[in-house]
Protein backbone atom coordinates (compact mmCIF):
# COMPACT_ATOMS: atom_id res chain seq x y z
CA UNK A 1 0.00 0.00 0.00
CA UNK A 2 1.55 3.30 -1.13
CA UNK A 3 -1.42 5.56 -0.42
CA UNK A 4 -4.40 5.51 1.95
CA UNK A 5 -6.89 8.17 0.93
CA UNK A 6 -10.20 6.43 0.24
CA UNK A 7 -11.96 3.07 0.21
CA UNK A 8 -10.62 2.67 -3.33
CA UNK A 9 -7.18 2.07 -1.82
CA UNK A 10 -8.49 -1.12 -0.19
CA UNK A 11 -9.21 -4.27 -2.21
CA UNK A 12 -11.68 -5.66 0.35
CA UNK A 13 -13.35 -3.93 3.29
CA UNK A 14 -14.03 -7.23 5.03
CA UNK A 15 -10.41 -8.34 4.70
CA UNK A 16 -8.87 -5.17 6.12
CA UNK A 17 -11.38 -5.21 9.00
CA UNK A 18 -10.44 -8.82 9.76
CA UNK A 19 -6.75 -7.88 9.69
CA UNK A 20 -7.36 -4.93 12.03
CA UNK A 21 -9.22 -7.15 14.49
CA UNK A 22 -6.31 -9.58 14.51
CA UNK A 23 -3.97 -6.70 15.36
CA UNK A 24 -6.28 -5.62 18.16
CA UNK A 25 -6.07 -9.11 19.63
CA UNK A 26 -2.26 -9.15 19.31
CA UNK A 27 -1.08 -5.53 19.10
CA UNK A 28 2.66 -6.01 19.70
CA UNK A 29 3.47 -9.07 17.63
CA UNK A 30 4.93 -7.01 14.76
CA UNK A 31 7.22 -4.67 16.69
CA UNK A 32 10.15 -5.58 14.45
CA UNK A 33 8.29 -4.57 11.26
CA UNK A 34 8.76 -0.86 11.87
CA UNK A 35 12.19 -1.02 13.49
CA UNK A 36 14.41 1.86 12.29
CA UNK A 37 11.46 3.27 10.31
CA UNK A 38 10.07 6.76 10.90
CA UNK A 39 6.51 8.01 10.60
CA UNK A 40 6.06 11.75 10.06
CA UNK A 41 2.70 13.24 11.02
CA UNK A 42 2.02 16.63 9.46
CA UNK A 43 -0.90 18.66 10.85
CA UNK A 44 -2.26 21.82 9.28
CA UNK A 45 -5.27 21.64 11.61
CA UNK A 46 -5.98 20.54 15.21
CA UNK A 47 -6.17 16.88 16.17
CA UNK A 48 -6.71 14.76 19.26
CA UNK A 49 -7.78 11.21 18.32
CA UNK A 50 -6.06 11.11 14.94
CA UNK A 51 -2.73 12.26 16.31
CA UNK A 52 -2.63 10.12 19.45
CA UNK A 53 -4.07 6.96 17.90
CA UNK A 54 -1.73 7.06 14.90
CA UNK A 55 1.27 7.63 17.16
CA UNK A 56 0.18 4.70 19.34
CA UNK A 57 -0.29 2.49 16.27
CA UNK A 58 3.17 3.37 14.97
CA UNK A 59 4.76 2.61 18.34
CA UNK A 60 3.01 -0.77 18.42
CA UNK A 61 4.80 -1.50 15.14
CA UNK A 62 8.18 -0.38 16.50
CA UNK A 63 8.32 2.88 14.53
CA UNK A 64 9.77 6.22 15.51
CA UNK A 65 7.32 9.11 15.19
CA UNK A 66 7.90 12.78 14.39
CA UNK A 67 5.07 15.33 14.55
CA UNK A 68 5.01 18.64 12.68
CA UNK A 69 2.28 21.17 13.42
CA UNK A 70 2.59 23.20 10.25
CA UNK A 71 -0.08 25.70 11.32
CA UNK A 72 2.03 26.66 14.35
CA UNK A 73 5.62 25.56 13.78
CA UNK A 74 6.11 25.50 10.01
CA UNK A 75 6.53 28.08 7.28
CA UNK A 76 3.50 29.30 5.36
CA UNK A 77 3.20 26.99 2.34
CA UNK A 78 2.76 27.95 -1.29
CA UNK A 79 0.95 25.28 -3.33
CA UNK A 80 0.57 26.98 -6.71
CA UNK A 81 3.21 26.68 -9.43
CA UNK A 82 4.39 29.56 -11.57
CA UNK A 83 3.93 32.24 -8.93
CA UNK A 84 6.45 34.76 -7.66
CA UNK A 85 6.54 34.16 -3.93
CA UNK A 86 6.62 37.80 -2.87
CA UNK A 87 3.61 37.56 -0.53
CA UNK A 88 2.94 35.79 2.76
CA UNK A 89 4.04 32.28 1.73
CA UNK A 90 7.61 31.36 2.59
CA UNK A 91 8.16 27.78 1.39
CA UNK A 92 6.82 25.91 -1.62
CA UNK A 93 5.16 22.54 -1.14
CA UNK A 94 7.60 21.07 -3.70
CA UNK A 95 10.52 21.58 -1.33
CA UNK A 96 8.62 21.08 1.94
CA UNK A 97 7.09 17.72 1.00
CA UNK A 98 10.31 16.49 -0.62
CA UNK A 99 12.34 17.31 2.49
CA UNK A 100 9.85 15.54 4.73
CA UNK A 101 10.17 12.51 2.46
CA UNK A 102 13.93 12.56 3.04
CA UNK A 103 13.41 12.32 6.80
CA UNK A 104 10.50 9.89 6.96
CA UNK A 105 9.60 6.47 5.54
CA UNK A 106 5.85 7.12 5.74
CA UNK A 107 4.04 10.45 6.00
CA UNK A 108 0.58 11.38 7.25
CA UNK A 109 -1.13 14.65 6.34
CA UNK A 110 -4.16 16.40 7.87
CA UNK A 111 -5.79 19.43 6.28
CA UNK A 112 -9.34 20.82 6.40
CA UNK A 113 -11.27 22.52 3.57
CA UNK A 114 -11.87 26.26 3.55
CA UNK A 115 -15.56 25.79 2.59
CA UNK A 116 -15.35 28.80 0.25
CA UNK A 117 -14.76 27.23 -3.16
CA UNK A 118 -16.11 23.73 -3.78
CA UNK A 119 -14.03 23.06 -6.89
CA UNK A 120 -10.87 24.08 -5.06
CA UNK A 121 -11.59 21.96 -1.99
CA UNK A 122 -12.80 18.91 -3.92
CA UNK A 123 -9.76 18.98 -6.22
CA UNK A 124 -7.68 17.87 -3.19
CA UNK A 125 -4.84 19.93 -4.65
CA UNK A 126 -2.80 20.08 -1.44
CA UNK A 127 -3.03 16.38 -0.74
CA UNK A 128 -2.27 15.35 -4.33
CA UNK A 129 0.77 17.60 -4.55
CA UNK A 130 2.01 16.33 -1.21
CA UNK A 131 1.84 12.77 -2.57
CA UNK A 132 3.54 13.80 -5.79
CA UNK A 133 6.52 15.53 -4.20
CA UNK A 134 7.27 13.60 -0.98
CA UNK A 135 8.25 10.32 -2.63
CA UNK A 136 7.11 8.04 0.21
CA UNK A 137 3.81 6.34 1.15
CA UNK A 138 1.18 8.79 2.42
CA UNK A 139 -1.78 8.20 4.73
CA UNK A 140 -4.60 10.72 4.94
CA UNK A 141 -5.22 11.97 8.47
CA UNK A 142 -8.27 13.81 7.05
CA UNK A 143 -8.52 15.90 3.91
CA UNK A 144 -10.99 18.32 2.37
CA UNK A 145 -13.30 15.53 1.19
CA UNK A 146 -12.56 12.40 3.25
CA UNK A 147 -11.45 11.00 6.61
CA UNK A 148 -10.58 7.37 5.76
CA UNK A 149 -8.98 6.36 9.06
CA UNK A 150 -12.16 7.40 10.84
CA UNK A 151 -14.32 5.48 8.35
CA UNK A 152 -12.21 2.34 8.63
CA UNK A 153 -12.53 2.67 12.40
CA UNK A 154 -16.29 2.92 12.06
CA UNK A 155 -16.68 -0.30 10.04
CA UNK A 156 -14.33 -2.06 12.50
CA UNK A 157 -16.57 -0.89 15.36
CA UNK A 158 -19.77 -1.92 13.60
CA UNK A 159 -18.30 -5.36 12.88
CA UNK A 160 -17.21 -5.74 16.49
CA UNK A 161 -20.56 -4.79 18.04
CA UNK A 162 -23.12 -6.03 15.53
CA UNK A 163 -25.63 -8.65 16.70
CA UNK A 164 -27.10 -9.39 13.26
CA UNK A 165 -25.18 -10.55 10.21
CA UNK A 166 -26.21 -7.55 8.09
CA UNK A 167 -27.09 -4.65 10.40
CA UNK A 168 -29.02 -1.58 9.31
CA UNK A 169 -26.72 1.45 9.58
CA UNK A 170 -28.12 4.98 9.47
CA UNK A 171 -26.04 8.10 8.92
CA UNK A 172 -28.11 10.84 10.57
CA UNK A 173 -27.49 14.55 10.02
CA UNK A 174 -27.33 16.53 13.25
CA UNK A 175 -27.68 20.22 14.15
CA UNK A 176 -24.67 22.49 14.73
CA UNK A 177 -23.86 26.15 15.33
CA UNK A 178 -21.56 26.56 12.34
CA UNK A 179 -20.78 25.16 8.91
CA UNK A 180 -18.82 21.91 9.04
CA UNK A 181 -17.13 20.06 6.13
CA UNK A 182 -18.57 17.02 4.38
CA UNK A 183 -15.35 15.02 4.84
CA UNK A 184 -16.55 12.64 7.59
CA UNK A 185 -20.02 11.94 6.14
CA UNK A 186 -18.55 11.64 2.62
CA UNK A 187 -16.03 9.12 3.81
CA UNK A 188 -18.45 7.21 6.03
CA UNK A 189 -20.91 6.97 3.13
CA UNK A 190 -18.22 5.81 0.73
CA UNK A 191 -17.08 3.04 3.07
CA UNK A 192 -20.61 1.98 4.01
CA UNK A 193 -21.67 1.81 0.35
CA UNK A 194 -18.73 -0.49 -0.37
CA UNK A 195 -19.49 -2.52 2.77
CA UNK A 196 -23.06 -2.84 1.48
CA UNK A 197 -21.75 -4.14 -1.86
CA UNK A 198 -19.81 -6.77 0.11
CA UNK A 199 -22.99 -7.73 1.99
CA UNK A 200 -21.82 -6.39 5.34
CA UNK A 201 -24.46 -3.71 6.05
CA UNK A 202 -27.74 -2.18 4.90
CA UNK A 203 -27.07 1.57 4.60
CA UNK A 204 -29.38 4.59 4.86
CA UNK A 205 -28.59 8.32 4.91
CA UNK A 206 -31.08 10.65 6.63
CA UNK A 207 -30.76 14.43 6.26
CA UNK A 208 -33.00 17.49 5.93
CA UNK A 209 -33.72 18.89 2.48
CA UNK A 210 -30.77 20.81 1.07
CA UNK A 211 -28.12 18.72 2.82
CA UNK A 212 -27.60 15.98 0.23
CA UNK A 213 -24.01 14.82 -0.22
CA UNK A 214 -22.24 14.47 -3.54
CA UNK A 215 -23.51 11.43 -5.44
CA UNK A 216 -19.86 10.39 -5.80
CA UNK A 217 -20.02 9.15 -2.20
CA UNK A 218 -23.58 7.87 -1.86
CA UNK A 219 -24.14 5.46 -4.77
CA UNK A 220 -26.22 2.52 -3.53
CA UNK A 221 -27.36 4.16 -0.28
CA UNK A 222 -31.00 4.68 0.62
CA UNK A 223 -31.52 8.43 1.13
CA UNK A 224 -34.38 9.99 3.09
CA UNK A 225 -35.46 13.36 4.48
CA UNK A 226 -37.52 11.60 7.17
CA UNK A 227 -35.42 10.90 10.27
CA UNK A 228 -38.08 9.01 12.23
CA UNK A 229 -38.83 6.68 9.33
CA UNK A 230 -35.12 6.08 8.72
CA UNK A 231 -34.52 5.16 12.35
CA UNK A 232 -37.01 2.29 12.29
CA UNK A 233 -35.19 -1.06 12.70
CA UNK A 234 -31.79 0.67 12.78
CA UNK A 235 -29.02 -1.29 14.49
CA UNK A 236 -26.45 1.54 14.35
CA UNK A 237 -26.97 5.29 14.14
CA UNK A 238 -23.99 7.39 13.10
CA UNK A 239 -24.59 11.01 14.08
CA UNK A 240 -22.79 13.84 12.24
CA UNK A 241 -23.36 17.38 11.10
CA UNK A 242 -22.36 18.73 7.70
CA UNK A 243 -23.00 21.85 5.65
CA UNK A 244 -24.57 21.98 2.19
CA UNK A 245 -22.72 20.50 -0.77
CA UNK A 246 -24.90 22.03 -3.50
CA UNK A 247 -24.84 25.55 -2.01
CA UNK A 248 -21.34 24.91 -0.83
CA UNK A 249 -20.71 25.56 2.86
CA UNK A 250 -24.16 27.02 3.47
CA UNK A 251 -26.25 26.21 6.55
CA UNK A 252 -30.02 26.11 6.11
CA UNK A 253 -32.46 26.51 9.00
CA UNK A 254 -34.07 23.22 10.02
CA UNK A 255 -37.36 23.40 11.90
CA UNK A 256 -37.82 19.68 12.57
CA UNK A 257 -36.16 17.95 15.52
CA UNK A 258 -33.00 16.18 14.30
CA UNK A 259 -31.39 15.71 17.73
CA UNK A 260 -30.99 12.04 18.63
CA UNK A 261 -32.27 11.59 22.17
CA UNK A 262 -33.81 8.65 24.01
CA UNK A 263 -37.18 9.34 22.39
CA UNK A 264 -35.66 9.06 18.93
CA UNK A 265 -33.57 6.07 20.02
CA UNK A 266 -36.78 4.24 21.01
CA UNK A 267 -37.70 4.15 17.31
CA UNK A 268 -34.67 1.96 16.54
CA UNK A 269 -33.80 -1.67 17.09
CA UNK A 270 -32.03 -0.71 20.34
CA UNK A 271 -29.39 0.86 18.10
CA UNK A 272 -25.83 1.56 19.09
CA UNK A 273 -24.98 5.24 18.61
CA UNK A 274 -21.73 6.46 17.07
CA UNK A 275 -20.01 9.82 16.52
CA UNK A 276 -16.47 10.60 15.36
CA UNK A 277 -15.89 13.19 18.18
CA UNK A 278 -15.51 15.90 19.23
CA UNK A 279 -19.25 16.25 19.86
CA UNK A 280 -21.25 19.22 21.15
CA UNK A 281 -23.47 17.79 23.90
CA UNK A 282 -27.19 18.44 23.64
CA UNK A 283 -26.68 20.14 20.29
CA UNK A 284 -25.40 17.41 17.97
CA UNK A 285 -26.24 14.51 20.28
CA UNK A 286 -28.12 14.41 23.57
CA UNK A 287 -26.16 13.89 26.77
CA UNK A 288 -28.62 11.18 27.82
CA UNK A 289 -27.63 9.13 24.78
CA UNK A 290 -23.91 9.93 25.04
CA UNK A 291 -23.86 8.82 28.67
CA UNK A 292 -26.25 5.93 28.15
CA UNK A 293 -25.69 2.22 27.44
CA UNK A 294 -26.19 2.57 23.67
CA UNK A 295 -23.28 4.96 23.14
CA UNK A 296 -20.21 3.55 21.41
CA UNK A 297 -18.31 6.82 21.03
CA UNK A 298 -15.47 5.94 23.43
CA UNK A 299 -15.03 2.37 22.16
CA UNK A 300 -15.19 3.75 18.62
CA UNK A 301 -12.42 6.25 19.45
CA UNK A 302 -10.36 3.42 20.95
CA UNK A 303 -10.56 1.52 17.67
CA UNK A 304 -8.80 4.39 15.90
CA UNK A 305 -5.54 2.71 16.94
CA UNK A 306 -6.29 -0.49 15.06
CA UNK A 307 -7.43 1.30 11.91
CA UNK A 308 -4.18 3.24 11.83
CA UNK A 309 -2.11 0.19 12.72
CA UNK A 310 -3.45 -1.99 9.92
CA UNK A 311 -2.82 0.77 7.36
CA UNK A 312 0.73 1.40 8.61
CA UNK A 313 1.36 -2.36 8.67
CA UNK A 314 0.38 -2.67 5.02
CA UNK A 315 2.58 0.29 4.09
CA UNK A 316 5.57 -1.12 5.96
CA UNK A 317 5.07 -4.48 4.26
CA UNK A 318 5.09 -2.72 0.88
CA UNK A 319 8.35 -0.98 1.77
CA UNK A 320 9.92 -4.32 2.73
CA UNK A 321 8.68 -5.94 -0.49
CA UNK A 322 10.09 -3.14 -2.64
CA UNK A 323 13.55 -3.08 -1.07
Amino acid sequence: MKKFFSVKDVASVSEIVKEAMELKANPNTLESLGKYKTLGLVFLNPSLRTRLSTQKAAMNLGMNVMVMNMDKDGWALETQDGVVMNGTTVEHIREAAAVMGEYCDILGLRSFPKLKNRDEDYSEDLFNKFIEYCGVPVVSLESATRHPLQSLTDIITITEYKVTEKPKVVLAWAPHVKALPQAVPNSFSEWMCQAQVEGLVDFTIAHPEGYQLSEEFTEGAKISNDLDQSLKNADFVYVKNWSSYEEYGEVYPVIENWLIDNEKLALTNNAKVMHCLPVRRDLELSAEVLDGPNSLVIKEAGNRVWAAQVVLKRMLESLEKNK
